[in-house]
């Protein structure tokens, strides 16, 4: 039997060019490696600037395993931290936001640390006297990972060991870019709460997922069937709703989803939709159309609200629309369990109808009992009952495979190539080789 957390030969062989080995999905090893070494070492989302407005504000999630929080200092600026005592290891909050005044306190020892993790004050103090507890791990307060904020993004590094933030994401944080210069003032909030669905699947299937314009065809043909005949029963020129203006362009034909045209870079990170995209022909407002000329110019202004990609992948775990402004978080849970968190982003200064249209189009296709979502998830827990099936342990990556793909930083495909996905792979197998 293969240990792969000792033969970095048999990682690399999992990905070939042109396929991928079922074991990527299936093997309860290789997920307790990504957790170790991918997520550790490549730069994970945390959460948003604008869920901590306030001194004290903080919010509490994990990655891959680690418990964190995101917290709000006095000087206006945020930090990330271990959400682990130093002393016994008790959560110091357990609410998924908050606030904590001035400092945390432990609610097991009443340990207490400031908002940066520096420890302030320990009941019975004397009593460590002559230990050696000042010059340990636990003199030194709470464990602050690698953090780095771009744009109201923020993002940790879990290892000492990687890449920095900047090479790591390389010309991809320009998709960042456009969704805060939506915004007037340059600045987005997270509203409207959030969608969590759990699925019985890998969560690279559902990453290939975000990056397949090939699927909407066969998969979805129900619902944009559906809202077809909807539309057709309303009276002549009535204009469609924002339901069915969403729902619609997932009828869209095989052509037109190669014709979108795609990106990748180096990194596993990509661009689904470079040339237009389902969201393409979303009305914008004349007078947010004004203010945006005010705040960027004529020409900065159609640069930005030319760019509707439909799906933008910050690998491993982020994925962005850019109208609507969603993004998608996930969060792998074990080698057949995937937490996907679908939040709404708002640009500040622009009309309430952005944030509508946004938290529609996440009701309708990825809350758990969506039409859409359903026919996905479907698919995906049906992948991964399926893959142990005898005779082919591969995983096709062949459409559209190029022998000198691998030549080119950055390279401009159509819509259907599957060489977003071969990108991922590659990604995948450098991180989880390196250092084994």
């Amino acid at each position: 039997m293969i240990r792969y957390s000792e033969t970095p030969e048999a990682i690399r062989a999992l990905v070939q060019e042109d396929r991928v080995h079922r074991d990527v999905y299936l093997s309860e090893e290789l997920f307790r490696l990504e957790r170790e070494r991918l997520f550790a070492r490549s730069w994970s989302y945390v959460g948003h600037e604008s869920q901590v407005p306030k001194p004290g504000d903080y919010f509490t999630t994990e990655i891959a395993g680690q418990p964190l929080i995101l917290v709000r200092q006095a000087d206006g600026g945020v930090k990330v931290l271990m959400n682990r005592c130093a002393h016994k290891g008790a959560r110091l909050v357990c609410q998924t936001h908050g606030n904590t005044g001035k400092f945390f306190r432990c609610p097991y020892h009443a340990w207490s640390y400031k908002t940066d993790g520096t420890p302030i004050a320990i009941p019975l103090k004397t009593g460590y006297e002559g230990t050696r507890m000042k010059e340990c791990e636990t003199g030194a307060g709470l464990v602050a990972p690698a953090m780095a904020a771009y744009r109201g993004f923020v993002f940790v590094r879990l290892s000492a060991q990687g890449p920095d933030f900047a090479p790591h994401f390389g010309d991809v944080l320009a998709v960042l870019d456009n969704l805060a210069d939506r915004s007037p003032q340059g600045e987005l909030q997270v509203a409207g709460g959030c969608f969590r669905s759990v699925m019985r699947c890998n969560w690279k299937m559902y990453l290939e997922n975000v990056n397949d314009s090939v699927h909407p065809v066969s998969t979805h043909e129900s619902v944009s069937a559906t809202a077809k005949s909807v539309h057709e029963a309303m009276g002549e020129g009535e204009p469609p709703s924002m339901a069915l203006e969403q729902l619609l362009p997932f009828g869209s034909t095989y052509e037109f989803f190669a014709r979108t045209g795609a990106r990748v870079y180096a990194g596993g990170h990509s661009i689904l939709g470079t040339n237009a995209s389902i969201h393409s022909a979303y009305g914008m407002p004349a007078d947010y159309e004004q203010a945006m000329e005010q705040a960027y110019g004529a020409q900065r202004t159609q640069e930005i609200l030319g760019f509707t990609p439909q799906n933008a992948i910050l690998f491993p775990t982020l994925a962005l629309k850019g109208s609507p402004q969603t993004l998608r978080v996930l969060k792998p849970l074990a080698a057949d369990r995937t937490l996907v968190e679908i939040w709404s982003l708002a640009p500040k200064g622009a009309p309430r109808e952005f944030l509508e249209r946004t938290m529609t189009y996440n009701r309708l296709t990825f809350s758990p009992m969506s039409v859409v979502a359903h026919d996905d998830i479907h698919i995906f827990e049906g992948v991964q009952a399926s893959l142990p099936a005898q005779g082919n342990e591969w995983v096709s990556l062949h459409r559209e495979y190029r022998a000198d793909e691998r030549e080119h930083a950055v390279l401009d495909v159509s819509g259907s190539n599957e060489v977003l996905m071969r990108n991922q792979f590659r990604a995948w197998a450098a991180l989880m080789a390196e250092g084994s």
